[in-house]
């Protein structure tokens, strides 16, 4: 047990991470990292290895996520369903005669990403479902797409008050004896990553360019038509189909979901009777939101049926395919939940704490952009923002116990840091989310996306450095924004490439 607590706790993550980005084979990578996590805890014992893996590992990551994947699962069949009765080809005809460039559906992306702020899983395969139709007709690849869901989820997620998120982080601080939500809604003018994040992907779609491996991606879609979809996304035509089959089934999903988050939470007679923000606060999407997929595809299976567009036998194989689409996702998930609990059982919140308090002494000022790096570290390597700024923000609370602007900075550099390397961890769950949103390759999309989150974490870095001087939101956000806009600029003229100035080939386009 000499490796629990200390800097090898960290180990197994790293080691499925750069396995992933090196090898492009992200189920063998977090099984190698669950496996080599497994025998650090057991002291290299192969019984007791065997046992933490299967008894601490994969059943609890089946055993406490199996509402989301009831959702995934459900809304692969919601959108199977929509596919297959040629919903989403109808959709993609009405969208290419009323939304008329590139730019225009990234941001109806974008927009419908930011409505959608109760839950960070509800948002990427909403998104994902309802805007690839209209993207694809644009020829835009399912890599910025993904990049755009991802960026419109947690980040969005983390400053809206009433959301999945909120709750998570009041309830957090709620523990540490202060109130969450009031500490939520302080700490959103200093949480500059999501805040700037926002900025940025309205810069980068209006001066319509890309850089990295992101730049590549949209010339080959823009060029080619290579989309980078997965094979079995293919829209069904059908003339009997019309706009309506594909967006009625969307707006009862987002309304019953919306819906079943109050019920859990107690809106309708229960403990935060009347009370919005309570009843989002008291709520558990792992329940609400398998209950209001429930309805929504029960809803779509009758009403295209009686519209006689599907038939019994075909609505019921469509039912297969859905669930048989979410199965890479559902795999992605578990494996990387499980990684998740051999890095907890190491001990990766003790020794990530004792860094921080290790770091308080006389870099008081500097400390919240310290705690942003280390947030942005462990959300990195073990995936979750919600076990990252669980693990710091009960550390943060007592550094900052005598200086109440700069614990709000603190509190806004953990929610930052959690989302920025959540954001860019290839074992994330809502990096899996997203990836499956825009039914792309998992690896793909995080290896397309890294440099803009490393752009912003940059950014964000050097604003909480400012922020703890300076103290004052209504200074620092105006900074923040010239120096987003700023950093835009520079990356246009630079390394910046735009397919404005291609011209599509004039052969057929394959959609991939």
């Amino acid at each position: 047990m000499e490796f629990v607590n200390s800097a090898w706790a960290l180990a197994p993550a790293l080691i499925a991470i750069v396995l992933a980005l090196v090898t492009k084979e992200v189920y063998v990578s977090l099984f190698v990292g669950i496996v080599v996590g497994g025998l650090l805890v057991a002291a290299f014992n192969p019984v007791t290895t065997l046992d933490t893996i299967v008894g601490e590992g994969i059943v609890p990551a089946v055993a406490d996520n199996a509402g989301i994947f009831i959702f995934l699962v459900v809304l692969g069949m919601l959108v199977a369903l929509v596919n297959s009765a040629g919903g989403a080809a109808a959709f993609g005809r009405w969208a290419g005669t009323h939304v008329k460039s590139r730019v225009g559906v990234q941001i109806a992306s974008f927009i419908l990403g930011c409505l959608i702020f109760v839950d960070d899983y509800f948002n990427c395969l909403t998104v994902g479902s309802v805007m690839r139709p209209l993207t694809d007709s644009k020829n835009v690849s399912r890599a910025k797409l993904a990049f755009i869901i991802d960026a419109t989820a947690a980040p969005i997620c983390m400053i809206a008050p009433v959301s999945s998120w909120a709750a998570a982080v009041s309830g957090v601080a709620q523990d540490l004896g202060v109130n969450g939500i009031e500490l939520f809604i302080q700490a959103i003018p200093f949480n500059f990553y999501s805040l700037l994040m926002i900025v940025f992907v309205i810069g980068l779609i209006f001066l319509n360019f890309d850089y990295g491996p992101m730049a590549k991606a949209e010339l080959e879609a823009y060029r080619d038509g290579k989309l980078g979809a997965l094979e079995q996304d293919k829209p069904v035509g059908n003339p009997k189909a019309s706009l309506w089959d594909m967006l009625l089934p969307i707006i009862v999903l987002i309304v019953c979901c919306i819906g079943a988050m109050l019920y859990v939470g107690g809106f309708f007679g229960g403990d935060a009777n009347g009370n919005v923000i309570e009843a989002f606060g008291n709520t558990d999407a792992f329940t609400a939101l398998p209950w209001g997929s429930l309805i929504a595809v029960t809803f779509t299976f009758l009403y295209l049926i009686a519209r006689r567009i599907h038939t019994l036998k075909s609505a019921s194989e469509a039912f297969v395919a859905g669930f048989n689409a979410m199965v890479p996702a559902i795999l992605v998930l578990t494996f990387a939940v499980s990684l998740k609990n051999m890095t907890g059982l190491l001990g990766a919140d003790v020794f990530v704490a004792g860094l921080v308090e290790g770091a308080a002494p006389g870099l008081f000022n500097m400390l919240p952009a310290v705690i942003f790096l280390v947030a942005v570290f462990l959300g990195f390597s073990t995936g979750t923002s919600w076990g990252t700024f669980g693990i710091l923000i009960p550390v943060v609370m007592p550094i900052f116990a005598n200086d109440p602007t700069l614990l709000i900075i603190g509190i806004s550099a953990c929610l930052a840091g959690a989302v920025a390397g959540d954001h860019c961890s290839p074992i994330s769950d809502t990096t899996v989310m997203s990836s499956a949103g825009a039914n792309m390759l998992h690896v793909n999309h995080v290896s397309t996306q890294l440099p803009y989150v490393i752009t912003m974490a940059c950014v964000s870095f050097v604003m909480f450095v400012i922020a703890g001087f300076v103290q004052n939101a209504f200074i620092c956000l105006p900074i923040g924004v010239a120096l987003t806009i700023g950093t835009l600029l520079v990356l246009k003229k630079t390394v910046g490439k735009t397919v404005k100035d291609l011209e599509p080939y004039k052969g057929e386009q394959v959609q991939a």
